[in-house]
């Protein structure tokens, strides 16, 4: 049944790599069933649901936000299981989500001397693609699955802009620097492949998600490809020379919202703030 979870959730434009988590976290719930009741259920039971809120919070202790992402996974399921014509009512309704208050610090936790650093450390490791990837995600703020997703026809070099497609399958065209450029040119120059993606390996046509991961544990125990998004949008707009809806264009942001956040002061900055006073 998960798989076809699956399918229905790629059906309706979630990406590979969202699907996966949904289908995840509805695990652990069947895993939560089956440790509670012997068996799992072939359908969401409103009661069951509340147990299982009251098990994240008291015995789990998620965090709000995580609570309330096991619960949106729940709901596409419950969503796909009415599609279906396994159960014909809602479980999960808009008040089981828990109220968060609006994130004020900037998510950015590295400053540019860490991420200049960082590019130092894969350059001198001397892994051209590598080092490509990770210039890539510190100047354009791509998300992982656009990065592994990037097929060579989607790359002008000369006009500096990729085109990529994003979350629920939205296309954007991301402008790049000389920086990314070059590293991108110096990496194709080795590149020894016949696949139409960007970015491969040597078992594969395409890099695995994971394996950007691996590279990212490889060169730091800090940084990671979340990190360098939050990185990016920023810097972007800590220099002044961007504005908040281009900042959202590059990132693939749909809701400018998001984009705000990151003209914030960091968490860092609020603490000194709070020790003036």
């Amino acid at each position: 049944m998960l798989n076809e979870f699956k399918q229905y959730l790629l059906g309706i434009g979630k990406s590979e790599n969202t699907a996966l988590n949904y289908c995840d976290k509805v695990k652990l719930y069947f895993k939560w069933c089956l440790d509670s009741f012997g068996s799992e259920p072939q359908q969401l039971y409103r009661a069951n649901v509340l147990d299982y809120i009251s098990y994240m919070k008291t015995i789990k202790r998620y965090s709000p936000k995580s609570v309330n992402n096991h619960l949106s996974s729940l709901r596409s399921f419950n969503e796909f299981l009415i599609f279906s014509g396994r159960q014909t009512e809602l479980a999960i309704v808009k008040n089981d989500f828990m109220k968060i208050q609006t994130q004020y610090a900037n998510p950015c936790t590295v400053e540019q001397k860490d991420v200049e650093a960082f590019r130092q450390r894969l350059l001198e490791g001397g892994n051209k693609r590598d080092f490509a990837i990770v210039t890539l995600y510190t100047y354009t703020g791509i998300r992982r699955s656009e990065c592994v997703n990037l097929r060579l026809d989607q790359i002008n070099l000369i006009a500096k802009e990729i085109y990529v497609v994003g979350k629920g399958d939205k296309q954007r065209t991301v402008y790049l620097n000389d920086k990314t450029v070059h590293a991108i040119r110096e990496y194709l120059k080795v590149r020894n492949s016949d696949s139409p993606y960007l970015f491969v390996s040597r078992q594969s046509e395409k890099m695995a998600a994971s394996r950007i991961n691996q590279i990212f544990n490889q060169y730091s125990d800090i940084i990671t490809p979340k990190m360098l998004r939050h990185y990016f949008c920023s810097h972007a707009l800590d220099t002044g020379d961007y504005k908040i809806h281009e900042v959202a264009n590059q990132a693939g942001h749909s809701n400018v919202q998001t984009t705000l956040i990151y003209s914030n002061p960091s968490a860092r900055q609020m603490k000194e703030k709070a020790n003036k006073l």
